[in-house]
């Protein structure tokens, strides 16, 4: 994911006569000032699923061509627009929002090549990220500009950086643009030293993943082969090599499904060489939506020869979820029968994962990434959504492991080493720790390189706690909190709680966002849950939310939920839940499951309608996720986590903000679209169902800051009313 109604919110909103927030939710302003959400057509479609049928009452939407489809979704978000800018403290909050975020550097991503640093910023005051290089020294260098995809901007529509991959040498740049987040990229070349792009481009190349040849003369990358917004999007792309200079049209094709016998793989899976840094070999890798990866190996110049013989190094049943080449020495990092992982070392040039030498056993962090450094193999890991970094001597035998002292508990947001230097550097965040990058040296001192400059934002009013609350089966589930420093807990605050829980991604490990300090400011709670089906406990904490597991998902949410009521934090009625992209999923079953439960629930760009992925874009590759729609049992793991099929007329449903951006490549419009409108029709509350629609915006992915501003002061806004706070709004 890479994931017109009969009972009409303008009905309700009929009522509102003043100016004032109505102790029923209803909209501080006249009517008049509100158009109407359309109605959508039902058209019912029934389908059979071994000997169950189920009727889809919108299925129309699938089709962006249909005639009604722009106009339902340009009128719904018209409407939505219009209540939510009617709200009082609304234009206050967004004020507070755009200083919050327009004081802080964003450093999204760096890379360390030889003397050059290349780090990705959305610097202070700026609308995008762009793409910068510092000379020298990393806390001293000499910064300079190498791509600003703002200067591509029209009236409407924006560009974003999707990608980028340096050269070995630091002399070369390859780059992936799209419009509208839509992450539909175009691959370009820069020359780094004179800063001129080569003339070449290449269409196609979303998760293009390039890597360069140690010379700088080409790259390997992945193009698609399937058409845009069709279920064969991201099935079978071939890999494919460039060399620089050379018509791209010609660029030979290396990898395909078909291509070579000896490499047989699913039509989901992506192929793609990876060349480390100063090695003599290429290593094959194959991946889909898991984070495990199968891989082979072979040496460089055959495979820029296109005469490779891929020898195996590991398949997905091998559980390698990452690798290091330094010479001979392949380090993998494998779950199988070690879910929170171990360091195994085998041979580059005979490669045999059944003999390979254990070098770190398995211990309570779950170990996430490897990164080689001249002086030794950098782990970074997790204890339960926190933060870990060890350093392991591989050269001593047994090889020692050694804690490198973090200075809080917070997220490592990247390790970046250099296998000709000593150290690394890392980017590190908490909750109310605004993101920074550290450079460890070899003995584990580190310091602040200053490349993201601290926001003058104060957060010392604000406070944050992690606790336990109890599921159903017994299983502790950890959540965290943020609210301002004196709260009484005298169960009338509004709380915000979010949680994803899909993919084994710890998707709410500590991280500063200074967007939320407005909702804090306003008496709120903010909160986050580390729900299984992601991966703050390793393998067995995704397995456990997974497939035929994934109800524990939205269940330990519910139990989060009623544990921040049963210690006195917050009530249903002032309780307010959200997540994004498969947190939809969580979100909208947790809807349907216990609506008694919240005031609102807000779904982000949300997957609600999973058992139709077979004509979503991004759709067949979900299946190890989710499940198979032609089995029995994936069919109905399919069906437990579809949320508009689990949406029943005459249900008390609490208010709703749904948002979707028509440029969405990873989660179609069309699911937000049918949950809308099969809420609207159902619900018997008379709360507000609002879908709010980006018509130049995707999955968030890309997104600029003033469209990042915005959302987030729908959300608090309509959050803070829903809540029956909204008087209180200064």
């Amino acid at each position: 994911m890479k994931p017109f109604a009969p009972l009409l919110l303008s009905a309700a909103l009929a009522l509102a006569t003043s100016a004032a927030v109505g102790a029923d939710g209803s909209l501080p302003a006249p009517a008049a000032t509100v158009p109407p959400a359309p109605v959508a057509r039902v058209e019912p479609v029934s389908d059979t699923y071994f000997g169950e049928t189920l009727v889809d009452r919108y299925r129309w939407m699938e089709n962006a061509k249909d005639p009604d489809w722009l106009p339902y979704m340009t009128g719904q978000g018209a409407h939505a627009r219009a209540v939510l800018e009617a709200l009082p403290g609304r234009a206050a909050l967004l004020a507070r929002i755009q200083k919050l975020s327009g004081d802080s550097t964003a450093t999204s991503e760096f890379r360390r090549v030889g003397h050059r640093l290349f780090y990705e910023q959305r610097p202070v005051g700026a609308n995008n990220f762009k793409l910068f290089v510092r000379e020298g020294d990393p806390s001293r260098g000499h910064d300079r500009l190498l791509v600003d995809p703002t200067t591509l901007d029209t009236p409407g529509h924006h560009v974003s950086l999707d990608w980028w991959a340096a050269s070995p040498d630091g002399r070369m740049l390859v780059f992936g643009l799209s419009s509208d987040g839509s992450e539909d990229s175009t691959l370009h070349v820069l020359d780094v030293d004179t800063g001129v792009q080569l003339p070449e481009h290449i269409a196609n190349t979303e998760d293009a993943s390039p890597s360069w040849l140690p010379d700088a003369s080409g790259f390997f990358y992945n193009q698609l082969t399937g058409a845009v917004g069709t279920p064969d999007r991201y099935l079978d792309s071939k890999l494919r090599f460039h060399r620089l200079g050379t018509d791209p049209a010609a660029d030979p094709v290396l990898m395909a499904r078909g291509l070579d016998p000896a490499v047989a793989y699913d039509r989901i899976q992506m192929p793609s060489i990876v060349v480390p840094r100063g090695s003599d070999r290429a290593v094959l890798v194959l991946s889909d939506v898991r984070t495990e990866r199968r891989l082979f190996v072979a040496p460089l110049a055959d495979a820029v020869a296109a005469k490779a013989h891929w020898q195996p190094v590991a398949d997905f049943s091998d559980e390698v979820t990452d690798f290091v080449v330094a010479g001979d020495a392949f380090y993998l990092l494998s779950a199988r029968g070690h879910p929170r992982g171990r360091v195994l070392l085998t041979s580059a040039s005979k490669p045999d994962i059944a003999t390979a030498r254990e070098l770190v056993a398995e211990s309570n962090i779950v170990l996430e990434e490897m990164i080689q450094a001249k002086d030794g193999l950098y782990l970074r890991g997790m204890d339960g959504g926190l933060g870990r970094l060890q350093r392991v001597d591989a050269r001593a035998s047994p090889a020692r492991v050694h804690t490198v002292p973090l200075p809080y508990d917070g997220t490592l947001r990247q390790v970046e080493g250099d296998p000709g230097q000593p150290g690394v550097l890392v980017q590190m965040t908490g909750w109310l720790k605004p993101p920074t990058v550290l450079a460890f040296d070899a003995q584990g001192r580190a310091h602040d390189t200053g490349l993201t400059p601290k926001p003058a934002i104060d957060t010392r009013p604000y406070t944050s706690e992690r606790r336990f609350a109890t599921a159903r089966d017994g299983t502790r589930i950890p959540y965290d909190l943020i609210y301002r420093k004196g709260l009484k807990r005298d169960g009338r605050a509004p709380a915000f709680i979010s949680a994803y829980g899909s993919y084994g991604l710890a998707a709410y490990t500590p991280a500063f966002n200074a967007r939320t300090l407005a909702l804090v400011d306003q008496g709120a709670i903010v909160g986050y849950a580390d729900v299984r089906g992601g991966g703050e406990y390793g393998r067995q904490w995704h397995r456990a939310g997974q497939l035929e597991n994934k109800p524990n998902t939205w269940r330990d949410l519910i139990a989060v939920s009623e544990d921040l009521i049963a210690q006195g934090y917050t009530a249903p009625a002032h309780l307010a839940i959200g997540g994004r992209s498969a947190g939809g999923i969580t979100m909208g079953r947790a809807l349907t499951e216990r609506p008694d439960l919240f005031a609102a629930v807000v779904s982000g760009v949300g997957w609600h309608d999973p058992l139709r992925y077979v004509v979503e874009q991004d759709g067949y590759g979900e299946e190890p996720e989710w499940g198979a729609i032609s089995d029995p049992a994936g069919y109905r793991a399919l069906k437990a986590i579809d949320s508009y099929q689990a949406v029943v007329d005459g249900t008390r449903y609490p208010a709703v903000l749904l948002t979707t951006g028509l440029s969405d490549p990873r989660v179609a419009p069309f699911h937000v679209a049918k949950m809308a409108a099969r809420l609207q029709a159902a619900t018997s509350s008379g709360k507000p169902i609002l879908m709010r629609v980006d018509v130049d915006a995707g999955h968030g992915i890309g997104s600029t800051r003033a469209q990042a501003d915005a959302e987030a002061a729908d959300t608090y806004a309509f959050i803070l009313w829903q809540t029956r706070a909204a008087a209180a709004v200064r």
